[in-house]
């Protein structure tokens, strides 16, 4: 048997002086207090929402060391992804879409995308993709599954997905839940609601003050999984600020609340947990029409020395 091939490189690496910084300057890093809270509604027998909130962890686990030091070390990035699914399909169809696309993004996350390197700009198109075709492939995850079993034929749902690493803030979206931005007193929609009346403002059929009420709003024309084999798939980037706030939710929330409604909680209530719990009871008490999710990450800085 022949001896592996072994090739060596040697580097010689020399500091320029006693000044120059072993580490290149890192950029501020920003931590997230999330949380996030599904609820059936007043009318609906079932909630076909389900929402994710984790955390993502570059760690180093020790198996052995001469040295005396912990048993784990965690990177000092903070990694977070949050996603919100509205399921749709008769019988339990819709939530069994909602929760099969949700658990195709975690598994795409943990064993396809390189989320524990740090994005440099270079990177950030290709992490973009990266979520498009985690969507991608969750819309045909679902589609082979109906098809398999012919009683959750046409199962879909919306899926908005975000990733933020430090101060660069991802989005995947499919379908009409919402992505927002509250910043310095100011609610920004992130999101484009892929549904008919939507595709009819934009060719000027229909008038944007007349789209609340229209018949056709809740005309899904992108979902994941569904009846069609093409996915419409929106991906967008931004670059986060200290006292962001980030709202994913599905439209049992903004069909019962007003934007000004939701920037006003938003504004007065500074915890995560009880803002989602206010948000949610606010819009069971207007009628609670539809199933309810809201996910918040409240974005802060990181204390020197924390």
């Amino acid at each position: 048997m022949s001896n592996p091939e072994v090739r060596t490189q040697t580097d010689v690496v020399r500091p320029a002086d006693d000044t120059q910084p072993l580490q290149p300057p890192q950029p501020p890093q920003l931590v997230a207090r999330c949380f996030g809270l599904t609820d059936r509604g007043q009318v609906r027998e079932a909630n076909e929402d389900q929402f994710l909130v984790a955390t993502l962890v570059k760690s180093l686990e020790v198996m052995q060391s001469s040295l005396p030091q912990p048993k784990k070390r965690r990177s000092s990035d903070h990694s977070y992804l949050l996603v919100v699914a509205d399921g749709m399909g008769g019988a339990a169809a819709g939530e069994h879409a909602s929760a099969m696309a949700i658990e195709s993004v975690e598994t795409y996350m943990l064993e396809t995308v390189k989320w524990f390197a740090y994005c440099q700009e270079n990177d950030e198109d290709e992490l973009l993709r990266e979520f498009r075709t985690a969507l991608g492939q969750a819309h045909g995850q679902l589609r082979a599954e109906a098809e398999r079993k012919p009683d959750l034929r046409g199962m879909g749902t919306t899926l908005t997905l975000a990733y933020s690493v430090n101060q660069e803030l991802f989005l995947a979206h499919v379908g009409d839940s919402r992505g927002y931005l509250f910043r310095d007193g100011s609610l920004f929609r992130l999101t484009q609601d892929h549904t008919l009346v939507d595709e009819l403002i934009r060719r000027g059929a229909v008038k944007p003050e007349d789209a609340a009420n229209h018949r056709w709003r809740h005309v899904i024309t992108s979902s994941v999984g569904g009846d069609s084999p093409s996915v419409r798939i929106d991906v967008h980037k931004l670059h986060l600020e200290a006292g962001d706030v980030l709202l994913l939710c599905s439209d049992g929330l903004t069909e019962m609340l007003s934007s000004k409604q939701i920037a006003t909680e938003l504004a007065e209530t500074n915890d995560p947990q009880q803002c989602c719990r206010r948000l949610v009871e606010m819009a069971n008490s207007a009628g609670g029409r539809d199933n309810i999710t809201v996910v918040l990450a409240r974005y802060e800085m990181v204390l020197e020395g924390s």
